[in-house]
This record gives C-alpha cells, structure tokens and sequence, in this order.
C-alpha cells in the first residue's frame, strides 16, 4: 500500500497512515460544509467584479462573444478611456465632491453628536428626534425648493457647491452615528479631564477624538462612499455643465457614447470602482469596528 510522505517542520518527513489522511478529509470537507454558505456569498459579490474586469481587458470584437477568458490583454483600453475628453475633470470634480464633503461632515456632526451624547439639557430628546426624522426624510421631499433657492438666489445651478456646501451643517446619519459611538465612551475619562483643567472643547479634541477613531473613521468612510456613488444629485445641480460632471454622472455619457464597446465601458467601471475597493480595503478594519460599537448603547 502506497503510502504518503509529509515533510515536517525541520527538514523532518513523515508518513501518514490511512486513518490520518481519512480524518484530514473529514475535516476539510467539515470546514467546506460549515463555510459552504459564505463561500457561495463570496462568489455571488465577488464574481461580477471579475467579469467587468475580464471583459475591460478584451478586444472590441471579443466582448461580443461568448468568451470569458480575453484572447489577448488589451491594456491599452483604459489608456483610451484616460485619454477620453473630460475624464480626468470628472475624477477631479468627484475628488472635491467626495473629499471636500467628508472632512466637512465629519468636522460639523462630531460637536454635535458629542453634545447629544454627553450633555444633558432641555429639549435633548426633541433634538434627537429631530435627527432620526430628517435621516428618515427622502431628499426628492425637499429637493425642488432646495433647488430653487441655490438656482435663484444664490446663482450656483452647474456646480457641485450646492452638494458640498451644506455638508458644513451636518449630517443626520453621521450624527446619529457618532453619538452612538460617543455613547460607549465611558463619563469617567471625560470627569477626570474636566478636573485636570480641561475645557469642553479640548476634552473633546485630547480626550474624546483620539478614542472615537473607528467611529469617525466608519463616518468617513460612509460618506465618501456616498458622495463618489452619488448620481442625483449632480444630475440636478451639474447636469447643465460638462466641466463639472462627477465620475457617477459622466459614466452613464460615457456608455452613451460607446454602446457597443463594452471593453472600453467596462474599463470606465473599473477605474470608477477601484478608489472605493482600495479605500476600503485598507480601511476595513476600522471601518468594521466603528460599525459594530455603535450599536452597543441605545
């Protein structure tokens, strides 16, 4: 009976009996079997990636096959979709518009958040009321005087400043957010910086900030998320003005404008797609953890 060898740890080899192999498939075949849920989740999320970026890597005449596999790398297509006019100012406009708008939601809703987690005064709970309604309003409610007021009086309309300016107010899901968040915070680190000297404002930037850093950081993360995704509202205020389209919005041009290159739109998805995966790849962790310690107090 054949038998087989197992090198060890240190050059050692070793053979292992038929019992051994017969349990080491039982227990993968265990670990398939538990896992075999996500594995099939996985597949299902992570699939539709692959396709797009297989197909942005073949030729014009081979996405209209039935092919899989590209016959031959065509990296050129995403020089191509580089070079389109007006490609790159879309990356710059959504830059701004994603960027500017999380530094400015973030820096608006933490004192308020704090306030509502930390402080106690009339009218609190009125407040957070207040909060969950608007996160619970739909932005097409208000969106025709909102519109009217940055086209009429303010003379905005074919820019992204009416998306990024009221960022600076705060926002009612980042605040609900980072308030529960804060609320996880425990009293004691805030008293025993209150009796060391500390005024509200530097308990809350020495004591407060460096320990809600996978809040702000989930925060962050879900609105840049939203303000690089965001179609509506460029299509209100910028549709007008091609110098000042976003990624989200110059994609669909962009498809318009090649139909049957389905290399080259697939090649646009992918440069549109990929600051968010890298993003949130490296910032997965934190991301995660801000998630699940907001949920931890009511």
């Amino acid at each position: 009976m054949a038998q087989v060898t197992e090198r060890r740890p240190g050059g050692r080899t070793g053979t292992l009996t038929p019992a051994a192999r017969t349990a080491r498939r039982k227990t993968l075949l265990h670990w398939i079997a538990v896992h075999s849920l996500g594995i099939a989740a996985a597949l299902f999320f992570v699939l539709p990636f692959v396709f797009v970026a297989l197909t942005s890597l073949m030729s014009g005449q081979q996405t209209l096959s039935r092919d899989l596999i590209p016959d031959t790398w065509e990296w050129s297509n995403y020089s191509t979709v580089l070079n389109t006019p007006g490609f790159l100012t879309w990356w710059r406009n959504t830059l701004l518009y994603a960027g500017a708008g999380t530094v400015l939601t973030v820096v608006s809703s933490i004192p308020v958040a704090y306030a509502l987690a930390k402080f106690r005064f009339r009218g609190q709970r009125l407040t957070m009321m207040l909060v969950i309604s608007m996160m619970m309003l739909p932005p097409q409610v208000i969106i025709v005087p909102m519109y009217l007021f940055w086209a009429k009086q303010m003379g905005l309309t074919g820019t992204l400043w009416p998306l990024i300016i009221p960022m600076a107010f705060g926002d009612a899901f980042a605040i609900f957010l980072l308030r529960q968040f804060l609320l996880t915070i425990p009293n004691e680190y805030l008293d025993s910086a209150r009796v060391d000297g500390c005024g509200e404002l530097r308990t809350l930037l020495k004591v407060v900030l460096p320990m809600a850093k996978p809040g702000i950081a989930a925060v962050a993360l879900f609105q840049f998320f939203y303000a690089w995704n965001d179609y509506f509202g460029p299509q209100i205020y910028a549709s007008e003005n091609p110098g000042a389209w976003t990624l989200s919005y110059g994609l669909e041009s962009f498809k318009g404008a090649h139909q049957t290159d389905w290399n080259l739109t697939m090649a646009a998805t992918v440069l549109v797609m990929a600051p968010v995966i890298v993003v949130f790849f490296f910032a997965q962790k934190a991301f995660v953890e801000g998630v699940t310690l907001t949920g931890v107090k009511g």
